[in-house]
């Protein structure tokens, strides 16, 4: 799509109720369903995540401390870019950690919150931060990420907050902020590959011998203790289904020390919203009775594991539902990648490999914005030896010499 004549108008609304849905949809989200108005409006109406106040944009005083604001990009009338941003006063449920940028800023004496971030809440998972329509033009598409990022930038200065922080971004994305002055910074996660295996059987065909075998182990010894393990679309959770998912997830919260970010009534709401993109696995034993669950959201070119929990500890069946479920998920369905969540070095010998993640960050004080430069810029050489390392410490086969099966 090219235009010369249209003009770009750029407006902010504070909620997702108030957002154009099926255009806002219609946008470029990549493979990644966490942008997506069901996933927003689940979160915001369970109160997980709070609507601004419609005049001011001021925060919300709610629990949550996720204030909603969305910049919407429109030429000739059509919405053609959009952001999704969040007013916070803390870093919880960010994955991309800046607690160490906070203590500094504090010992200085900087204010550091609130700030803005642009991310899916709570969701440690990549994909486009700025949603553009899918047929701009190269030169219209830089025209539309500079009004959203002006966008951006007009709303941090409005509530007054102290940096914008763009979290698992694309590369490409993070490259273009890069060009408009944002700090860039290299972090990883694991994530799971699928190279056209038939089978769970040919994926375990290209691991080392010792970890093939201990796969098998793993998955025979989780397997035995449990009844059935079944995937459940978001169209056939009926009520009891969805409180048990509920449990589930608080249960790991309480057992773990974790903060429950989910508010009561999100999964529900995620069942009406996104039905065919929710799916949960469903572990039963003890004649029918359901004991665990994991929740994961599906599209047509990636799988996401997302939250876990279990009323019984049965020995590896964390790694049965929210791992090698998974795998087996994404063979059947010939989804190209799997991402299970944040951290977890224990994901690098299950089959999982060290893979980049991508922000960018905007100080507003000049003497920390040159800190946290000089200190992304350090991180990433540490980061990529790290990444290297790890690659090199997994579980697949060197070398053609190893039989790719000896038992």
């Amino acid at each position: 799509m090219s235009s010369t004549t249209s003009t770009i108008a750029v407006r902010v609304v504070p909620s997702v109720e108030e957002l154009p849905r099926a255009a806002w949809d219609g946008l470029d989200h990549g493979s990644s369903p966490f942008l997506k108005s069901g996933f927003l409006a689940a979160l915001e109406g369970s109160g997980s995540i709070d609507a601004a106040k419609a005049k001011g944009f001021a925060a919300s005083k709610r629990r949550s401390g996720w204030t909603s604001l969305y910049v919407l990009v429109d030429l000739g009338g059509r919405l053609v870019g959009g952001v999704p941003a969040f007013i916070k006063s803390h870093s919880y449920g960010e994955y991309i950690f800046d607690w160490g940028w906070a203590n500094a800023a504090g010992r200085a004496g900087i204010e550091y919150y609130p700030k803005l971030v642009i991310a899916a809440p709570a969701t440690p998972a990549t994909g486009p931060r700025m949603l553009l329509a899918r047929d701009l033009d190269p030169a219209m598409r830089t025209q539309i990420r500079a009004a959203l990022v002006a966008g951006v930038k007009a709303i941090a200065d409005d509530t007054k907050c102290s940096s914008i922080h763009w979290l698992f971004c694309t590369e490409e994305e993070q490259a273009a902020l890069a060009a408009m002055g944002f700090i860039a910074r290299a972090t990883y996660q694991f994530h799971w590959h699928n190279r056209d295996y038939a089978s769970f059987d040919a994926f375990l065909a290209q691991l080392t011998s010792r970890k093939r075998k201990q796969l098998r182990k793993e998955r025979a010894k989780a397997q035995g203790a449990i009844e059935k393990l079944a995937w459940i679309s978001g169209r056939e959770m009926d009520e009891d289904r969805l409180d048990d998912l509920d449990g589930f997830y608080r249960n790991t919260t309480d057992n773990h020390g974790g903060r429950d970010y989910l508010r009561p009534g999100f999964f529900h709401l995620l069942a009406k919203e996104m039905p065919d993109a929710m799916q949960m696995v469903e572990v039963t034993a003890n004649g029918g009775k359901r004991i665990a669950g994991a929740l994961f959201l599906e599209t047509d070119r990636a799988l996401y594991g997302r939250y876990w929990g279990t009323k019984a500890h049965i020995d590896l069946l964390h790694f049965e539902t929210a791992y090698y479920a998974g795998i087996d998920r994404a063979i059947e369905k010939k989804l190209p990648l799997f991402e299970a969540g944040a951290q977890g070095e224990h994901k690098l010998l299950r089959g999982f490999e060290p893979s980049r993640t991508y922000s960018a960050h905007w100080i507003r004080h000049p003497g920390l914005a040159e800190a946290i430069a000089d200190h992304c810029e350090r991180e990433a050489v540490g980061v990529a030896a790290e990444m290297a390392e790890l690659a090199k410490a997994g579980p697949y086969r060197e070398s053609e010499t190893e039989p790719a099966e000896s038992g």
